[in-house]
């Protein structure tokens, strides 16, 4: 059954940057202006979340003194983390006294979660969930005038445009495309805090890129939590390879990256335009999540070990240099020992280039977490083990074969260290540390890799 699709006004977006506007006068009235502070957990999305946050923030003149947690909600232990930073900032209020603290973001639009913080943690004056961030002016100005917490947690699943960003940086940015999840993995929580798909609008994305590429970035990840289904819910009859060849279209020289894809929407056609979009990196992150049919049917994930490795296949057939990453559970309900060989033959015949590895989560609320679970953590970290000395050793392998070649990589940042001060990516995502002027920072240069391990490239310059 389709959503009814909430498109915020853009009124209503100038609404709460004339009240950004009201509050960097009130606050900004003595001369003082202190900082805020955005602490981000999670994904990638949330990163891009933050970056609004910031954004508002700065059109208030950053004259507030508050303190904002952007929380995830898909492992237990970044809730405990988040609670407990939480827990650690009542320090800072009592020696602050008018310091705002909020808490937004996935966590809080779990119910018992942000009763947890309405009970337990008083120092919190604010909480708001993922769909009520492009009203967070509004609910901080609630705050400051009432001098009463707000709690807003609405499940309205809305699309928003012109809200102010500030980034991090001018070599990499974050460009959402869509937010949500229909796939409803047994496991996983997202669907519940993050609403169902909703794709922003192909014309208002290209103009977002083509501000980026004007504006001098040079890799742009496209996010969403399941970007190939981009689209499915627009009447425009654009999908995700189409948007990846117009956004390739847009002069200049600029990496496109992307993440994530669900196996279940990979086609033959988002491959084939990978091939062919000549800024689209050859790098693909692609959850497998298990090897065992019996597992991935009880996860809900719409394919099985044949599909998957049949759109590997065909990947690779399109581009034989393409690196891929991978997410995997270990511990899932009910996995056997030969639901787990069923993964590690898998990872053998794959060869991902890195593999990020979680020992399942119980998240409440979602169908998994009332499953028979005969196995004790101390099993499941057995089997983490086995996989993680699998994933290292490959990962080794595959880095090894780069020493010696000559590669292409985007210079985006300084390391501290004396040696290779410089860190870099190649056109896969693949990390090389390697030593230059900082001044280099920002361009795309050729590399000599000369040593690696498990986890990077080391490369010397090359002229």
């Amino acid at each position: 059954m389709p959503i009814e699709r909430k498109v915020i006004d853009i009124e209503k977006i100038e609404e709460q940057r004339a009240i950004c506007a009201q509050i960097f006068e009130r606050v900004t009235a003595d001369g003082q202006r202190p900082l805020a502070m955005v602490d981000t957990y999670g994904c990638q999305q949330n990163e891009a979340d933050s970056e609004k946050i910031r954004g508002y923030l700065a059109e208030m003149g950053y004259g507030l003194d508050v303190i904002v947690v952007n929380t995830c909600a898909v492992r237990e232990h970044a809730e405990m983390r988040v609670l407990g930073n939480v827990g650690a900032l009542n320090h800072s209020k009592k020696a602050r006294p008018g310091q705002i603290i909020a808490v937004c973001g996935c966590m809080v639009q779990q119910k018992h979660m942000a009763e947890k913080i309405k009970m337990s943690y008083p120092v919190v004056d604010l909480v708001f969930g993922p769909h009520e961030l492009w009203r967070f002016p509004e609910l901080l100005n609630q705050v400051m005038e009432k001098h009463k917490r707000v709690f807003a947690i609405d499940k309205a699943e809305s699309v928003a445009e012109g809200i102010p960003l500030r980034r991090d940086g001018k070599v990499k940015a974050w460009l959402s495309i869509m937010y949500g999840c229909n796939n409803f993995c047994t496991y996983c929580i997202v669907p519940y805090v993050r609403g169902r798909e909703r794709s922003r609008r192909p014309e208002d994305v290209l103009a977002e890129a083509r501000q980026l590429v004007a504006e001098g970035y040079k890799d742009i990840t496209l996010l969403g939590q399941n970007v190939n289904s981009y689209g499915k819910d627009l009447d425009c009859g654009v999908d995700f390879a189409d948007l990846i060849r117009q956004i390739n279209d847009i002069p200049g020289d600029f990496l496109i990256r992307f993440m994530t894809s669900h196996p279940r929407d990979a086609t033959e056609k988002l491959f084939k335009t990978m091939a062919e979009c000549e800024k689209c990196a050859h790098h693909i992150h692609l959850p497998v999540q298990s090897g065992s049919d019996r597992i991935l049917k009880r996860m809900n994930r719409h394919y099985d070990r044949a599909k998957y490795l049949d759109e590997i296949a065909t990947a690779r057939r399109y581009m034989p240099d393409l690196v891929i990453t991978t997410d995997i559970i270990v511990g899932f309900p009910d996995e056997t020992e030969e639901d787990f060989a069923d993964t590690l033959s898998l990872c053998e015949e794959v060869r991902y280039d890195a593999m990020f590895t979680f020992i399942y989560s119980k998240r409440v609320g979602t169908p998994a977490a009332t499953m028979p679970d005969p196995y004790t953590r101390a099993d499941k970290q057995v089997h983490f083990d086995q996989l993680m000395e699998l994933s290292n050793r490959i990962s080794g392998e595959k880095h090894k074969e780069y020493e010696g070649k000559t590669v292409r990589v985007l210079v985006d940042g300084e390391t501290g260290k004396e040696e290779y001060n410089l860190s870099s990516r190649t056109n896969g995502g693949r990390l090389v540390h390697l030593h230059g002027d900082k001044s280099l920072i920002g361009q795309f240069i050729d590399v000599k890799i000369t040593a690696s391990n498990t986890w990077a490239l080391y490369g010397s310059l090359e002229f």
